[in-house]
């Protein structure tokens, strides 16, 4: 997958998405940018619908479909805010969809998804057996599957958050952006690097599950085991040959991965400033911010919070 083609279907989302997804602030933070010495912007997308970006990228996808393909329904995986996200979308455009979770999935995820009156359907133990089999109903069904990141066309939805950027702050020097399965730094790069390739993209990921991060040193894909984290929204594994591998080696400029008492550290710090809540996934972002010594000492940095959805254990955990 080239970078022109991400490129394109961010500006194909652009104009796709707008009346269904909100154009989110970007803060200027005194706290941050003094504790770091830069001048720290945070993109609010833990003030996106849904509480995450995921919105994006569901809308994009479900918009760039034919009718015949909408008649016979969406499908998906997901207990958290892809899930939300989807159903949403499913919700908006009025369109027929199922959600299929795992069995531990809590009644607080599937909650924020059965609000929308997507139907929900249970099956496997964790999320990769749930996704296998979606892929696979939504196969023998005739139904079209949405993944939550290998997707060109939900990755250039992703994207869309850096048109916003370019619009809000055009002489960025870097964005700091967490990494799971990829969809969002690869959207945001493809479009940053297209306009302005002095951008320097930082790729961030909790030390506990760091799956792209090692398969872009190792030059392929790696199965790694993940170990508990308290951002979730970036845990686990990637499909194999997903798009987002060669657009990361291609795009990301630097890596760092960050301790669960750093990523904790940099929750409170922003909550207890900005007066909001986030997400783990969000802190994973924030972290690195204080791991850079001088190298971005007085540039204009972004960081994307990429969502609030958190549940109340694990925000007593932070707290």
């Amino acid at each position: 997958m080239h970078v022109s083609e991400i490129y394109n279907e961010v500006l194909q989302a652009e104009s796709r998405i707008r009346e269904y997804v909100r154009e989110t602030y970007l803060e200027y933070s005194p706290v941050f940018s003094e504790a770091c010495s830069s001048e720290v912007y945070m993109k609010l997308e833990n003030l996106q619908l849904t509480g995450s970006f995921k919105l994006r990228g569901a809308v994009n996808k479900i918009q760039s479909l034919t009718e015949e393909q909408l008649s016979k329904g969406i499908v998906t995986a997901s207990s958290g805010n892809h899930g939300s996200a989807v159903s949403l979308a499913l919700k908006k455009l009025s369109i027929r969809g199922l959600i299929f979770v795992p069995d531990y999935a809590s009644e607080a995820k599937l909650g924020s998804i059965r609000v929308n009156g997507a139907e929900i359907r249970k099956h496997g133990s964790d999320q990769v057996e749930a996704e296998i089999y979606a892929r696979k109903y939504a196969a023998e069904n005739n139904m079209t599957f949405i993944s939550p990141y290998n997707d060109p066309v939900v990755v250039g939805g992703q994207g869309t958050i850096g048109v916003e950027l370019m619009r809000q702050l055009e002489d960025l020097d870097a964005v700091f952006i967490s990494i799971g399965g990829g969809g969002l730094i690869s959207g945001i790069s493809a479009y940053l690097k297209s306009v302005r390739p002095e951008i320097e993209i930082i790729g961030c990921s909790p030390e506990n599950s760091k799956v792209m991060m090692e398969s872009v040193k190792a030059g392929k894909i790696l199965e790694l085991p993940s170990l508990p984290t308290i951002s979730d929204g970036t845990a686990g594994g990637l499909d194999p040959g997903t798009i987002t591998f060669d657009l990361c080696r291609e795009l990301v400029d630097d890596y760092i991965a960050v301790t669960e008492e750093e990523i904790k550290d940099s929750m409170r710090l922003f909550m207890k400033s900005h007066h909001m809540m986030i997400e783990g996934a969000a802190g994973v972002a924030l972290a690195p911010l204080f791991k850079f010594g001088d190298r971005f000492k007085n540039k204009k940095v972004a960081v994307i919070v990429c969502g609030a959805n958190i549940s109340a254990e694990a925000l007593k955990s932070v707290l």
